[in-house]
């Protein structure tokens, strides 16, 4: 069933607005925890060793070409997705705005607190928790409607206008992205697949879940 998800649920603990900027306490407390699990997910694949998102691919192949550092091509490519918003009829909200802070500070305090595993296996593992962690949190920052990141929205907004599968199109933007980046230089590894096969499933499977939880 969640492989056919076209569309975020609108639950209990959802905004009526994407562009409410006064939200509920259970609504922004389930954007700020959702955005948590997000970022904590991405620093554990940092972490693994063995592989990064496919977008942070696409950052560090840019970053190489233009000589600047990694964290500018990032903000400079989340700049440029949401210039795209405009052709997707995507809104900006608090929780675009609030994504650019709390995943990138999640990142560093994960990086920071949590060594690699020694073993491979264990890598692996990592890898795997990771993108189910991002799955859930994006899922439960989507649902809230309070805006979703500049990456996130790319993937609703092309969901839309294309009435594919999110799981379809989720993959799809991180296979173009994942060879993009490896084009340019971006380190690719065992991690990157994992994530890039792995993430579409994953988000529109808790996606499943939260709205089966809720009915």
């Amino acid at each position: 069933m969640f492989l056919k998800i076209k569309s975020i649920p609108k639950l209990s603990w959802s905004s009526n607005s994407p562009t409410n900027f006064n939200p509920s306490l259970k609504t922004l407390f389930y954007l700020l925890l959702g955005l948590i699990f997000f970022g904590f997910g991405e620093g554990l694949l940092i972490v693994s060793g063995v592989g990064a998102s496919p977008w942070n691919v696409l950052h560090q192949g840019i970053a190489i070409n233009l000589g600047l550092s990694v964290g500018t091509i990032a903000f400079l490519v989340s700049f440029l997705v949401l210039l795209l918003w405009h052709f997707l009829d995507q809104k900006i909200g608090l929780g675009t705005i609030i994504n650019f802070i709390i995943i990138a500070v999640m990142i560093d305090l994960t990086i920071y607190f949590i060594d690699k595993p020694s073993q491979l296996f264990l890598q692996l593992i990592m890898i795997i928790v990771g993108i189910l962690i991002v799955g859930f949190g994006t899922a439960m920052y989507l649902i809230t409607n309070l805006g979703a990141g500049p990456r996130d929205g790319l993937m609703t907004g092309l969901q839309k206008k294309t009435n594919a599968p999110i799981v379809l199109v989720r993959t799809g933007i991180e296979v173009i992205v994942v060879l993009l980046g490896w084009f340019l230089g971006g380190v690719v590894g065992v991690g990157t697949l994992f994530y890039a096969l792995g993430i579409g499933p994953a988000v529109a499977i808790c996606i499943y879940l939260f709205s089966t939880y809720q009915k």
